[in-house]
């Protein structure tokens, strides 16, 4: 897509907004049209012999006072709904042998709470199942009140053995413990049925990536490519890293993003080493190398951008050396990129293989040892709605998908570590780097650097300006 007609999707993104009220308060700024929203959910029906049970967040997962809601990825990718306790049931389509209810109308029902005004005076307006016109807001033919979910799941589970949810993972990990909630809930109003997992197949929804997904992702990598400019411009010894993350994350946010897509990682020096460092505590020296893997979040989308930066302007022979064999590498891998490739550790189609081949016979240590050692992490991962999107990284690349590429170099001996990172886009013909425009080139990169630095320095030595009217030492009195 070319970037005319994603400003002419942004527009109609804007424009399907005006059918939202501007008081709610916790809505994104931007989102897809309701029709979107609608395509996956009857998708995800389609094939399914049981009532889908999800359950959004509740508001309350958090205590801290600093906690702004944010709705739980794959309810918001299924719904566009970005506020607290809400719930979704989808049926079986009409005609299909999998449907065993009596249900008459939408098979789909949206459940929302009851008007609280109490509650609006202190948090702003929220969607209520009664507000007239809520059906054309959300997109939602059948919507009830929250209260009556129980009562529609007992009622469905007389006649349907499976009901499907998203099960929590066996470690420990994304949306615990809001999903071992949803499945106690469900097995404690319809204990006769079995639960099955439903998480796969949203997974592989959320895979391929809608022509206005992509628009609001463009506007999360134009952010994020602003972001490292300005960090490129004011990088100097004498910082702080917090200091440039400051920068970096006030740019996003002065874009329209309402928040990072993770926490901001700014490494100097040793730091530069360490993949997800995120203290922010070393002051910048000179000869240092300088890590930064900053990603704005835009209307819920991420992205991940890195640059690694000399701290002073200028690349050491030794860095240089090192960045450009990881510059190399990410070139070959993201030259691979296509339908049918993939990001697996082995095998004839993977672009990891490309980028580790490279790395390994290019290069030395201070023992010289090959660094393929030294690149300890994969080449990429799945970017959406979560900056690490779902994703089976063995299974070919298909058109529509959008991944990152970012090779990377650590020697912890030498405190110098370097990644570069890219998000591409998978074409039905090849890729489209998305985060093109941002240099990666050593060249532009100190380019870049010195004229910041020289503008710096010019308006440091000019003089002070006198106000008209007062001189020197006085006070401009009579």
């Amino acid at each position: 897509m070319d970037r005319h007609a994603a400003a002419g999707l942004l527009a109609v993104l804007l424009l399907s907004l005006g059918t939202i009220s501007p008081a709610l308060a916790q809505q994104r700024r931007e989102r897809e049209p309701n029709s979107a929203y609608a395509e996956r959910r009857a998708k995800l029906a389609s094939n399914i012999d049981g009532p889908i049970v999800l359950l959004g967040y509740t508001g309350k997962e958090e205590e801290s006072q600093t906690y702004i809601f944010a709705q739980e990825e794959n309810f918001y990718y299924l719904t566009g709904h970005n506020e607290e306790e809400a719930a979704l049931i989808l049926l079986p389509p009409n005609g299909s042998k999998a449907k065993k209810d009596d249900f008459d109308g939408p098979r789909e029902i949206f459940f929302l709470p009851p008007k609280d005004p109490r509650k609006e005076k202190w948090n702003g307006a929220r969607m209520a199942s009664g507000d007239p016109g809520i059906e054309a807001r959300t997109g939602f033919s059948a919507i009830r009140p929250m209260p009556e979910l129980r009562a529609t799941v007992e009622r469905l589970a007389r006649v349907y053995p499976n009901f499907y949810t998203i099960l929590p993972y066996q470690r420990e990990l994304g949306g615990y413990p809001h999903e071992r909630e949803t499945v106690d809930w469900l097995k404690q109003a319809a204990p006769q049925v079995n639960v099955k997992d439903i998480r796969s197949n949203i997974a592989d929804l959320r895979l391929v990536k809608s022509p206005t997904e992509l628009v609001l992702m463009r506007q999360a990598v134009k952010l994020s490519d602003e972001a490292q400019l300005e960090a490129m411009k004011m990088m100097r010894p004498g910082l702080w890293e917090y200091q440039v993350a400051a920068k970096m994350v006030e740019t996003h946010a002065k874009g329209g993003s309402e928040a990072e897509a993770y926490a901001p990682i700014v490494g100097a020096g040793p730091n530069s080493t360490a993949l997800h460092y995120d203290k922010l505590a070393r002051k910048i020296e000179d000869g240092d190398i300088v890590v930064l893997d900053v990603g704005a979040q835009f209307s819920g989308y991420a992205s991940d951008i890195t640059r690694t930066l000399p701290a002073n302007g200028k690349f050491t022979p030794r860095q240089r050396e090192i960045y450009e064999i990881v510059l190399r590498a990410q070139n070959a891998a993201i030259a691979a990129v296509k339908p049918g490739m993939d990001m697996c550790r082995k095998g004839d189609k993977s672009v990891y293989k490309i980028a580790y081949d490279y790395i390994n016979a290019h290069g030395k240590d201070r023992e010289g040892k090959a660094l393929g050692q030294y690149f300890i992490h994969g080449l990429g991962h799945s970017v959406g709605l979560n900056v690490h999107d779902p994703g089976d990284l063995c299974k070919p690349f298909v058109p529509g998908m959008v991944v990152t590429v970012e090779p990377g170099i650590y020697l912890p001996e030498e405190n110098l570590g370097v990644r570069i990172e890219d998000d591409i886009l998978v074409t039905e013909t090849g890729h489209e780097v998305l985060s093109g425009k941002l240099p990666r080139n050593v060249d532009e990169i100190e380019k870049i650097m010195t004229e910041a630095a020289t503008a710096r320095t010019e308006k440091e030595n000019l003089p002070s300006q006198i106000p008209e009217g007062r001189t020197e030492g006085g006070d401009g009195g009579p």
